[in-house]
């Protein structure tokens, strides 16, 4: 019989799951806000949170996976440069995770996330239609470049790096949000965070008690927030991108 503070803790854990992802795949990335702080405030150390929030973000691009493959929102070729530049970075920044500095780190994301959220509040119209550009050689190139460099701080910062591959697929490859936002929760959720569980799993300890309700608040708020995300347009994905960055940027600058 399982008793009650188990019970307890492992409802909280499936509920922290549940509605970190549920907005995250309304807004595009941003689960760790609440996940990966949960996990530190529950006990964890650092590294150990870390590779257990990754490992159960992947159920986000799961849950996420599951409902936007039946609108076919996604084109080959940008999966496959999502991949191809971004893969190599996660796998750097995941090498890398184990020696940044953590608050450092915390400053550093939480100065350019809130940055990113500014600027789409500053751009009114940023993300409401596509408008695809950039997609020669050289823009592909740039954009390459970007997406590696995300990839770097996927694998080494606990969260938000998502919210950088939404905006750059809407500000340098005219995506609008609904369309980015399929695109970050499936690739970057699913296999950039993939990439990262399994090698932050390599180098550091693991929760493994914890993850089956964090799994299963993933993958239901992911496939919740994908749903709410496709019904309710781009007007409202921009809203809720803007409000999870601004308070990812706060509560990271926050002592």
């Amino acid at each position: 019989m399982i008793e009650p503070a188990v019970l307890l803790l492992h409802l909280g854990l499936f509920a922290i799951a549940f509605a970190a992802n549920t907005f995250s795949a309304l807004a595009g990335g941003g689960a760790g806000l609440v996940q990966f702080p949960a996990l530190i405030f529950l006990g964890l150390p650092f590294p150990v949170a870390l590779a257990t929030h990754k490992i159960a973000s992947v159920a986000l691009g799961a849950g996420a996976t599951l409902r936007h493959w039946r609108e076919r929102h996604l084109e080959w070729r940008f999966a496959a440069l999502l991949l191809a530049c971004g893969l190599p970075g996660v796998l750097a920044g995941s090498i890398l995770a184990v020696s940044v500095p953590p608050r450092a780190g915390e400053v550093a994301l939480g100065l350019l996330t809130m940055g990113l959220g500014l600027y789409s509040v500053l751009r009114p119209g940023l993300g409401q239609t596509e408008t695809p550009r950039h997609r020669d050689r050289a823009g592909l190139v740039a954009g390459g470049a970007g997406l590696f460099a995300i990839g770097l701080a996927n694998g080494a910062l606990a969260s938000g790096t998502g919210l950088f591959a939404t905006l750059l697929l809407v500000r340098w490859f005219g995506l609008d949000y609904r369309r980015a936002v399929a695109y970050t929760l499936v690739l970057v959720g699913l296999f950039w965070n993939g990439t990262g569980a399994l090698a932050l799993a390599w180098l550091s300890d693991v929760r493994w008690g914890w993850l089956p309700a964090l799994l299963l608040g993933s993958v239901t708020g992911g496939y919740l927030g994908a749903h709410l995300a496709i019904a309710r347009g781009n007007r409202l994905i921009k809203r809720c991108y803007e409000a999870v960055t601004i308070a990812i940027g706060i509560s990271l600058l926050a002592p």
